[in-house]
């Protein structure tokens, strides 16, 4: 409806007390029209759903089985909400999420901790499931978050191949530190399990390679990271998984969304020292290793490294600001498919 801000409208139906023509402004009118967004908030364990809509309060549980999700599926798109907010529960929501994310509908997987702090801010302390599905749903509808993105199904499978390769390597460590302490009679059962598990990683790391050189999309970017000096077929494979995002966010988003993104604490006049937070803990491990290497042999990163350190940097502070800094170049060579120059990056 067009017209200024103070123009009015005149009910048909007029007033009921007074039988005259009610005046309505159109801005008014023009509010009442505004069509009320449905939000869904799942809260999920490892045997149930509990399904919490506002702003009409229906609730129900359902299974957290195949069958019975592909049938909350077809009611939730009758709905046709904005959001539908999942937390993430260590995998539990694995297929739940899936299963949204075909179907095309509108996920939110968020951090578990950003909606408990949105609980107590708004004086919910209790917690039941119902509760945290309706704290789920006033979150979408409140906070926006912005719509999930899932890997796609290879990247599912390379992350879980590069996970195992993870644990296995995790394995042969804790076997190698018993070893040095373990009674003599123990030292054949350690060195079998030791052998086994050297093997069961090599087999792996072919594996990973493989599926990797397989892949047109994942060889190309594969091909492209390994150029910059730090960045190992390893640490490649891992991005390429774990971060998917890389190439489609500018550069404070994709900084902090691997959680090396530096957070004020000021207040007054007190300025506080910058902090890291959040992000993804086993992608950040990774590119740490990495730039540990770049500060020796990659010729932009060291001599950005040896700069912090002469302006009176902490180690572990420049370590950092070079992580961010070689994350943004990781970024910049995938968004633009482009190979690894000195003179851009620096």
């Amino acid at each position: 409806m067009g017209g200024s801000p103070n123009s009015y409208v005149v009910s048909k139906t007029g007033s009921a007390s007074t039988g005259t023509p009610k005046l309505y402004y159109s801005s008014e009118v023009e509010m009442a029209e505004i069509t009320i967004q449905i939000n869904v908030g799942i809260d999920v364990s490892k045997d149930w759903l509990d399904v919490v809509v506002i702003p009409s309060g229906e609730t129900w549980r359902t299974e957290n089985r195949d069958e019975a999700i592909r049938e909350l599926i077809k009611k939730l798109e009758q709905l046709q909400p904005e959001r539908i907010v999942v937390e993430a529960t260590g995998g539990y929501e694995q297929m739940l999420t899936a299963q949204l994310y075909r179907a095309g509908l509108p996920l939110c997987r968020v951090n578990p901790k950003r909606t408990r702090y949105f609980a107590r801010s708004m004086g919910l302390l209790a917690k039941t499931d119902t509760l945290d599905g309706k704290v789920l749903a006033l979150f979408g509808e409140r906070v926006k978050p912005p719509l999930t993105r899932l890997p796609s199904e290879k990247e599912q499978v390379l992350s879980a191949l590069i996970t195992r390769r993870e644990q296995i390597s995790n394995f042969l460590v804790a076997e190698r530190n018993r070893l040095d302490t373990a009674p003599k009679k123990l030292h054949t059962s350690l060195n079998e399990h030791i052998t086994w598990l050297k093997k069961e990683l090599k087999q792996l790391e072919g594996e990973i390679d493989d599926f990797v050189n397989d892949d047109p999309d994942f060889k190309e970017k594969s091909d492209l990271l390994v150029e910059v000096q730090g960045v190992g077929k390893k640490t490649a494979a891992k991005l390429i998984a774990d971060v998917p995002e890389l190439g489609a966010c500018d550069r404070k988003q994709i900084a902090a969304l691997v959680g090396v993104a530096p957070y004020n604490r000021d207040s007054g006049r007190q300025s506080g020292q910058r902090f890291i937070s959040g992000g993804r803990p086993d992608v950040r491990s990774i590119l740490y290793m990495a730039t540990l290497t770049a500060t020796r042999r990659n010729p932009v990163i060291r001599v950005m490294y040896q700069r912090l350190l002469k302006a009176g940097k902490k180690k572990k502070v420049a370590i950092v600001a070079c992580m961010r800094k070689l994350l943004t170049i990781l970024n910049a060579i995938l968004r633009d498919r482009s190979h690894w120059k000195i003179a851009f990056s620096a």
